[in-house]
């Protein structure tokens, strides 16, 4: 796990290695072991390295072989380079180091973008093929990790995140009207390839890019999620389906488990985490730590769920860490937490996850988390009412979108009023081929965008920030197929996620299993008062917070009821905007 960064130039010019230098500096928290820089002519590539698969020095990055004529840094780690090793020495090829890096660039120099399909893993890299001059980029399937891009038409810039960008100077730092539209009304969500900032894209998931010497870009997505049973699989029953659901995960957490020492999990205390925890005790994991957090009580919400996460610790007998944060403390670290975000996120476990990972990293370098179950599973309260509605898209617009567009455009002053973008964007994703029910429209949705830019996003970047990987199990692609090959009726009932649940039963707790679905919740960021409500109102109508983009009356009419102003996803409308100011400022824009 590590930090990426590069410059390609198109106009003859030396790469600004410099540039690439401040970049590379930014992501040190991603990979505070190491730092490496390498400069050929237009390129330059740096690299911020977390030690966890080789320790060696052999798999230092930039790696560079120059028998092969190329160059590489990659950021993720793939589970299955061992296997990928043994095909590649049958090939013939001659390997110095015994970590995946050396596997990837090997990889790629056998089988060029047919590469990756073969790979099971997170990862964005790029490789610089010093004959042809040609630049490849390339994410992986489910966009665990990020990859932004700066191109000004005379040269190419990329990082793993959007603040390390920003360092390198010389960018445009405009914001996007319709990355605004869909922040404002997809639920902070931004699709690939936006970003907050009109100059500044990201690769899209399971996307691959070639960037020729003159500028010239070619791109292609490698993979896709199609929903429905294979025809091998028509008559399954539920029994069928729920034993090849613990089959999968039993293998996901096992192939996860490689190069990883000291083993943690964020244990949340519902089924998801708890699952992880039960998993790795029966792969032979004995010095198993897990890692808790909770907060003050506020609107008359529960801050913790420590009763669940302490009952899956005592089954287990885990080495368990307990974090309680008050409201004095969510105030004083929530600038940091957005400083480590590349781009502004509201949901509250964005500062759980980056005030946990402060904790866990004092203990171990790599954790096991649960996301993606809920997006895969269909465990969000939404699914149902798309799957019984007459119109899936009008039913997953009232559930899952935080205003109406007249609400938008009486929220956005007049040089940030555009078109329902993000209406489209979602009447027109429920429209493609590969997802026949309503109720998969809108998982494919979920677990191919929404996953995408918030809770796997969030991960990445708070976890990161302390130098921390985090594995996700559920987003193992063999998971995510086999789960969209799952009929709706098998996920749906029981409140949701019935057949993960069911194949659950077999390895945890019933009670953890059978408790009413909870969240890292942070009512102090959602039912607004005291301290922190008079943060946010200082971040909105502070003059120097003002960039001319929220309308004056609009924020009076949220001020005037800060606690009723709830999205329908039960956010606060206030705090939505006041993220954005707070991402603004820490970012220095």
């Amino acid at each position: 796990m590590c930090g990426i960064a590069g410059e390609l130039r198109f106009d003859n010019q030396p790469a600004d290695l410099a540039a690439v230098e401040r970049i590379t500096r930014h992501l040190a928290p991603r990979g505070p072991d190491a730092q490496g820089l390498h400069s050929q002519g237009p390129v330059a590539l740096g690299h911020r390295r977390l030690k966890i698969m080789d320790l060696c020095e052999a798999s230092g990055q930039p790696m560079i072989d120059s028998e092969l004529g190329l160059s590489m840094v990659f950021n993720g780690a793939i589970y299955n380079y061992p296997e990928l090793r043994a095909e590649l020495e049958n090939k013939g090829y001659r390997f110095f180091s015994q970590g995946d890096t050396e596997v990837l660039l090997k990889g790629f120099h056998a089988w060029g973008e047919a590469l990756l399909p073969k790979l099971n893993g997170m990862f964005a890299f790029a490789v610089w093929e010093r004959d042809s001059k040609r630049l490849f980029l390339a994410r992986d399937r489910l966009g665990v990790k990020p990859l932004y891009l700066n191109n000004d038409g005379q040269r190419l810039r990329f990082a793993s995140s959007l603040p390390a960008l920003l360092a390198g100077g010389g960018m445009d730092t405009r914001l996007d009207p319709q990355a605004l539209n869909y922040y404002l009304n997809f639920h902070a969500v931004v699709p690939a390839p936006h970003t907050l900032l009109a100059e500044v894209k990201k690769l899209p998931p399971a996307s691959w890019m070639r960037v020729e010497a003159d500028g010239r870009i070619e791109q292609k997505r490698w993979w896709q999620l199609d929903f429905g049973p294979r025809e091998d699989e028509r008559d399954f029953g539920f029994d069928d389906w729920r034993d090849r659901v613990l089959d999968g995960m039993r293998e996901a957490v096992s192939i996860r488990q490689r190069a990883a020492v000291d083993v943690g999990v964020l244990l949340s205390g519902g089924v998801d985490s708890s699952l992880l925890v039960g998993l790795l005790r029966e792969a032979g994991v004995s010095d198993l730590s897990t890692f808790s957090i909770g907060f003050q009580d506020a609107g008359g919400e529960r801050g913790d769920e420590f009763q669940y996460s302490d009952l899956i610790a005592r089954h287990y007998g885990t080495r368990h860490h307990q974090l309680r944060i008050d409201e004095r403390e969510i105030i004083e670290q929530l600038p940091a937490a957005f400083r480590a975000m590349s781009e502004p996120m509201v949901s509250h476990d964005c500062i759980a996850f980056y005030l946990l990972s402060r904790e866990v990293a004092k203990h171990c370098k790599v954790v096991q988390s649960g996301q993606g179950a809920d997006e895969l599973f269909a465990g969000y309260h939404w699914y149902p009412l798309v799957d019984g509605a007459d119109n899936a898209f009008d039913a997953y617009r009232a559930a899952f979108f935080d205003r109406s567009h007249a609400e938008y455009l009486a929220t956005v002053q007049p040089g940030f009023q555009v078109s329902d973008l993000a209406g489209d964007f979602v009447h027109e994703h429920f429209a493609q081929a590969g997802a026949d029910a309503a109720v998969d429209k809108a998982l494919r949705l979920d677990s191919t965008v929404m996953l995408v830019d918030d809770p796997v996003k969030r991960v990445d970047n708070m976890t990161m920030a302390w130098g921390l990987e985090a594995r996700t199990p559920f987003l193992d692609y063999r998971v995510v197929e086999l789960s969209a090959r799952i009929p709706g009726r098998f996920k749906l009932p029981d409140g949701g996620k019935q057949v993960l649940k069911e194949a659950a039963r077999k390895v945890i707790p019933a009670a953890v299993i059978d408790r009413p679905k909870g969240y890292f919740p942070v009512p102090g960021l959602k039912h607004l008062e005291g301290q922190t409500l008079e943060w946010v109102r200082s971040l909105l109508l502070d003059p120097s917070q003002d960039r001319g983009i929220f309308q004056a009356s609009e924020l009076d009419r949220l001020l005037s009821d800060p606690q009723g102003q709830l999205t329908p996803l039960r956010g606060s409308k206030l705090w939505q905007l006041a993220a954005v100011n707070l991402w603004l400022s820490e970012q220095g824009l």
